[in-house]
């Protein structure tokens, strides 16, 4: 029986586009299914969170994490948290699918390089661009653009991380003109908890990452709140282990401290403030779901370590400004020529009206590259080299 301040599909919103309710899934099962077959999250396989994927010239390893099996770890831990704390699981899930499909090629690199290059046109966020796609971008259905989810996945998606400052980025603006989302308000729960959830999986798989490229050993990672004492406890318990498993057992440990955290912080505010519906999850001052403060700052001291020694290690600095200089070339050269895109993509770019519009169809181009295709565009028209 779901909690009285989780979502209940009987009093969804429904969708932009009316259609007939499914006979075998809910409405947010159905979001679910469709997020799961769109062209943007096959894309995820191969786009990239630090490590950038190449294009088969230079072997990097299959090991580390890309958007999509970032994705799948996100929407494991919100079903796990959201099953707990009573909240309905299918929008949870849902919304953590779709969290990541508005992010371009080359991770966050690739989202900086893009923000700077369409400042003059209203810029880039990668939430903002993940609304456009679900909205607008995927068309496959004979009756829409988009994939005409609920209005609480669309809202989850907009402000999973909490209220949206005006002025809105220039692709929420338009969703929102079309069908209010509210952004002034917190989220659902459901969508807070994907948004939780996706820092649970970052921080635990990025350390992970992070040892495996060998940007930082286990030794670096002994004085850190919260993972040596991971690191202790699996010494006391199998001392001698070898190193890979050793290394497993403690970061699972901090991914479950992690986990456990959220829960208990989640059901000690649920406890105090006593909603009785989802709109008061959403009428809160705060969110309902989130780190306590001790382990908040064990975490923030975790990030600035990750910030240091891998985000801005040597390494991944010289590639951050190799993928930028990609970025930067291919954008100016397809927006003042536009028939060095796809036809498709030509005749919306030319047919866009002004500068403006035609540089937003050129970064919904762009942004919806995979590393390695980005990578061939920029070597097709630039005869470049790796």
């Amino acid at each position: 029986m779901p909690a009285p301040y989780a979502c209940q599909p009987g009093e969804s919103r429904g969708r932009l586009h009316p259609e007939e309710l499914s006979t075998f899934r809910s409405p947010w099962q159905r979001d679910r299914d469709r997020i799961i077959h769109s062209s943007a999250f096959r894309r995820l396989k191969h786009k990239t969170q630090v490590f950038v994927e190449h294009d088969g010239d230079e072997y990097r390893g299959d090991y580390y994490r890309t958007r999509l099996t970032h994705t799948i770890e996100v929407a494991q831990v919100a079903r796990t948290i959201s099953a707990a704390l009573g909240l309905n699981t299918d929008l949870a899930e849902a919304v953590a699918l779709a969290h990541d499909l508005g992010h371009p090629p080359f991770g966050h690199t690739g989202e900086d390089a893009l923000a700077a290059l369409m400042a003059p046109y209203g810029g880039f966020d990668h939430n903002a661009q993940a609304l456009r796609i679900v909205t607008r971008l995927e068309r496959h259905y004979a009756g829409f653009d988009g994939l005409n989810l609920t209005w609480e996945t669309l809202e989850g998606i907009a402000k999973h991380n909490g209220p949206v400052a005006v002025p809105y980025p220039w692709a929420l603006a338009e969703v929102n003109a079309a069908w209010d989302l509210r952004l002034s308000t917190y989220a659902s729960a459901e969508a807070q908890v994907a948004a939780v959830a996706d820092d649970v999986a970052y921080n635990h798989h990025d350390l992970h990452d992070g040892l495996r490229s060998g940007l930082f050993t286990e030794a670096d990672l002994m004085e850190l709140p919260l993972i040596g004492p991971a690191f202790a406890e699996v010494d006391r318990r199998h001392p001698g282990l070898e190193t890979m498993r050793r290394r497993h057992e403690a970061l699972r440990r901090v991914f479950g401290v992690m986990v456990e955290d959220v829960i208990a912080v989640a059901q000690g505010r649920i406890e105090a403030a006593q909603p009785q519906s989802a709109e008061a999850i959403r009428a809160m001052d705060g969110p309902i779901i989130r780190f306590s403060k001790p382990l908040y700052q064990s975490l923030k001291a975790v990030k600035q370590f990750l910030f240091q020694r891998m985000y801005r290690a040597p390494s991944v600095m010289e590639e951050r400004a190799r993928v930028t200089a990609i970025l930067n070339a291919i954008f100016p050269m397809m927006l003042d020529d536009p028939r060095l895109m796809p036809e498709d993509w030509q005749a919306e770019a030319l047919g866009a009206g002004d500068r403006t519009a035609c540089a937003r169809v050129v970064l919904d181009y762009i942004a919806g590259m995979t590393d390695r295709f980005a990578i061939a565009e920029w070597r097709r028209l630039t005869g470049g080299r790796d």
